[in-house]
């Protein structure tokens, strides 16, 4: 199984888990960086960063090991509605 296929099986047990709180999407699949778009209302009593680490997790689960590197874009509305945009690094090991 290919590194896309294998993510777009981690997103949608992510989205399956998490759907009623939030959602994740590929928005750029590159060389040894992938960058996925959280949406939703996030639980208020869970930690943000504890949504872009079960990524992390999931991935684990599908011999992928990934990094969250940073937060690109941030953005709430005053409907506690948000939408994250993180970076996450493949080791170059698990490419293939």
């Amino acid at each position: 199984m290919e590194v896309e296929e294998k993510l777009r099986k981690v997103l949608d047990e992510f989205n399956r888990l998490h759907g009623s709180e939030a959602s994740a999407r590929i928005l750029k699949l590159e060389g040894d960086e992938v960058i996925i778009e959280f949406e939703g209302s996030f639980c208020a009593t869970c930690g943000l960063y504890d949504y872009f680490d079960d990524i992390k997790w999931e991935a684990m689960d599908f011999g992928l090991e990934l990094e969250p590197v940073g937060v690109l874009e941030a953005e709430e509305d005053e409907f506690e509605h948000g939408r994250y945009v993180v970076r996450y690094r493949l080791p170059p090991k698990r490419l293939k």
